[in-house]
């Protein structure tokens, strides 16, 4: 199996390498832009050529592999997850970002089998930061292996998360919640614009942990498997097993800090993918 991963992500690291070249025409900004779910729920047509790239090349050498994409998710493809090879793809993480040309947006490709990610790319070619993993060979930033940080206790910890991208008064309240926790019992808060960019910080021991409740499984499979690959934890926000069909996550650099911040969160459930 490893033999074949490696061939699978040699193929998958060129094309998101290729595609990366979408979106540095852009660094100034995307102007060219529709509304989704919500008026900062956003697509571009960029975000649609990156995923068309990356799955017409994966198909050509992979016929039998499946995939799951936030664009082809938004289009009315159903999100369907089983045992064979799937990439799950989220073209443009952090779109708003890409929008206004603030420089943290990124591809992110995770790759599953058995249900479980076994290989992830996170690329922001803006800044030439390129995180990768395989399972049992460690995570990169580019050629350096990285690691999590040490912390397990939230009161020294650097804890990022998101506000979303739903108007939900509910979920507005439980975000503000949270915030207030954050800002009282954590080191200090930080919101990056992209889940995946999170959770590439958590791998690269610059935040010790994020959650974000209404995400997707484009967001976060990369994410997944390269905190994982870090030394970190990826688990439900309620203290439970991590799925990636949830909508939900919270990664941390120990068990002890997950556990702990996830006695803490406020908790919000959202429709599965």
């Amino acid at each position: 199996m490893t033999d074949a991963i490696d061939e699978y992500f040699a193929v998958a690291l060129e094309l998101v390498k290729s595609a990366g070249n979408l979106i540095t025409d852009y660094t100034s900004g995307c102007k060219d832009f529709k509304l989704k779910s919500s008026d900062i729920d956003l697509v571009t047509e960029i975000d649609k050529k990156v995923e068309e790239t990356l799955i017409s090349g994966l198909t050509a050498k992979f016929p039998d592999h499946k995939f799951i994409g936030e664009e082809s998710a938004f289009e009315g493809v159903k999100c369907i997850l089983t045992d064979e090879p799937t990439w799950i793809i989220d073209p443009v993480d952090g779109t708003l970002n890409f929008i206004h040309g603030y420089p943290s947006s990124c591809i992110s490709l995770g790759l599953v089998i058995n249900k479980e990610a076994v290989a992830g790319i996170i690329y922001n070619p803006i800044v030439n930061q390129l995180f990768t993993a395989k399972k049992g060979q460690g995570a990169y930033l580019n050629d350096r292996q990285i690691h999590v940080s040490q912390v397990k206790d939230v009161s020294k910890a650097l804890i990022s998360f998101e506000a979303g991208t739903t108007r939900d008064e509910e979920k507005q309240r439980i975000v503000f919640e949270n915030f207030k926790m954050i800002v009282t019992k954590a080191h200090g808060a930080r919101t990056v614009g992209s889940a995946a960019l999170n959770m590439a910080m958590v791998a690269l021991g610059g935040s010790d942990a994020y959650f974000e409740f209404g995400i997707h499984a484009w967001d976060i499979a990369a994410g997944d498997i390269i905190v994982r690959e870090a030394g970190g934890v990826c688990i439900d926000p309620a203290g439970g097993p991590f799925d990636i069909l949830s909508r939900r996550v919270l990664c941390a650099s120990s068990q002890e800090l997950a556990q702990e911040l996830a006695s803490m969160l406020h908790q919000y459930y959202p429709e599965r993918d």
